[in-house]
């Protein structure tokens, strides 16, 4: 009987469910968005319950178009939007609350408090104080949700991010797990000792018994319930997007680095098996865990990236479609000295300022909408240059090979800006769903869908190089130019 592997791809905006077969070829997909949830300036939330009832449906829709039963999956990977929390009844499976995604901001002031502990936080998780990450959402829930921090001390809650929670489910509550690449995100977790850390847990008050049990990326995690699928699929991989990510683009070595372009841009370096602390504002994460060995790796997260054209779509009115955008841009040679920061929730690495907000800067009364367009696009390069150069500070490392993933790694015109503006070699395989091969690697691996790393690296196709075609000068001007726009924006922060 012919074998696949399905992977589940549960993003912020939708949920979605590919089946891959061995060479990485899609055999059939299927995508369902889902409610977006802005209760106050700068809080987002989803349903729990809707992201699973889309997650499930797209993965029956899937197995339907595919012809296949149960029979023909030999495992489930799951990749994720990280960071984003959820906490529910133990004994019925009901949240307490909507699911507090990461791109929410309603925890700055938890943050702040944190920021005399940083170096603890750091040196323990990688990661620094801010809102951005699961445990000061987990902190919210508990001390707003009435009753919840008792009911999570007599162990009736349970916390999960969101491949925590689709497990659970797929298990019928039999199992509650997180993979390291998801664990380290929460900064509860102790990406050196790979548990869960009781001075965290006690800074925030946060009761242990509630959290999953940690777990490789690649392992036979539990099955799912048969009624979901006519018979149980082995659940054998999960990674946070980003990890799957690098996983996927075949970043298996040690100076690797890929930069994924999705509702925001996170780049990553494999560090191999030892830790980077950075220097530059970068995050130090765990890139997986696999056969009893764990990859470390520098990253950088920008919030807002695609979202930025979906900006100009849908507030703007400048395009229909976000394919439009490089037409406009191209209207005009260049963007007319003007620059967009497109900090909508605020500044991700290497600034973190929570408080920032979106601006334009260089504006005459000759700026149109294309100067406009395309100083947008141009944005989505200058913030990846800018974690690319702390990456390159905090390793001595030239990094002058960016392998790219994701929605806007189709767009023509962005590429050869990120080379342009990089000083960079831009590497695009033939298949940019990198985040969901990856979790489908990792799932393969753990039943011998796939024999080893060279198995899945000679599978590997590249479609399409793009090479650095200004000069010197140019560049230094134009990245001096966004560094002033930066500055400019957090001068006028939020207060």
């Amino acid at each position: 009987m012919e074998k696949y592997i399905m992977a589940l791809d549960q993003g912020t905006t939708s949920s979605r469910t590919i089946i891959y077969d061995k060479a990485g070829n899609i055999i059939a997909s299927s995508q369902k968005q889902f409610t977006q949830i802005y209760p106050y300036e700068g809080w987002v939330e989803h349903d729990p319950l809707e992201i699973w009832d889309t997650q499930l449906l797209t993965a029956q829709e899937a197995l339907s178009k595919a012809g296949l039963t149960y029979e023909n999956i030999a495992g489930i990977g799951i990749t994720n939007q990280r960071e984003t929390t959820i906490v529910w009844d133990k004994a019925t499976g009901t949240p307490v609350y909507n699911a507090i995604v990461w791109q929410c901001r309603r925890t700055a002031d938890y943050a702040e408090r944190l920021k005399p502990c940083e170096e603890m936080i750091r040196r323990k998780t990688g990661l620094v104080a801010d809102p951005y990450f699961s445990a000061t959402k987990l902190a919210w829930i508990l001390d707003n949700v009435e009753g919840a921090r008792d009911r999570a001390r007599r162990g009736e809650l349970l916390f999960g991010t969101i491949e925590t929670w689709l497990i659970w489910k797929m298990t019928g509550g039999k199992v509650h797990v997180s993979d390291y690449s998801n664990a380290c995100r929460t900064m509860l977790f102790n990406i050196i000792t790979l548990k869960w850390d009781r001075d965290l847990c006690d800074l925030l008050e946060i009761p242990m018994q509630m959290l999953p049990k940690p777990v490789e990326c690649s392992a036979h995690y539990g099955d799912t319930t048969k009624e979901l699928f006519g018979g149980p699929i082995p659940i054998t991989g999960a990674a946070g997007d980003q990890q799957a990510a690098l996983f996927g683009e075949a970043c298996f070595n040690e100076g690797d680095v890929k930069s994924t372009y999705g509702t925001g841009n996170f780049l990553l370096l494999n560090t191999g098996d030892k830790p980077v602390m950075s220097e530059n504002n970068l995050l130090t994460t765990i890139a997986w865990g696999l056969n009893g060995d764990v990859k470390y790796a520098l990253e950088g997260s920008v919030f807002i990236s695609g979202a930025a054209i979906h900006w100009m779509r849908e507030q703007l009115g400048f395009i229909k479609e976000a394919s439009e955008s490089v037409a406009l841009a191209n209207e005009v040679e260049d963007t007319g000295g003007v620059y967009v920061v497109p900090a909508f929730v605020g500044l991700g690495a290497p600034y973190w300022d929570p408080n920032a907000r979106g601006a334009i800067f260089g504006m005459t009364r000759g700026t149109s909408k294309a100067h406009i367009a395309r100083a947008t696009l141009e944005a989505l390069a200058y913030q990846s240059e800018d974690l690319l150069s702390a990456m390159r500070a905090d390793t001595g490392q030239e990094l002058s090979t960016l392998k790219v993933d994701g929605g806007a790694a189709n767009n023509e015109l962005v590429m050869q800006m990120q080379a342009d503006i990089s000083n960079a070699e831009i590497i695009r395989y033939s298949s940019v769903e990198s985040t969901s091969l990856g979790a489908a690697y990792l799932a393969g691996l753990a039943v011998g869908y796939y024999d080893n790393l060279e198995d899945i690296s000679a599978s590997k196709e590249i479609a399409k190089t793009f090479s650095p075609g200004i000069d010197d000068t140019a560049r230094k001007e134009m990245i001096e130019g966004w560094h002033r726009a930066v500055q400019a924006t957090i001068a006028f922060r939020v207060l």
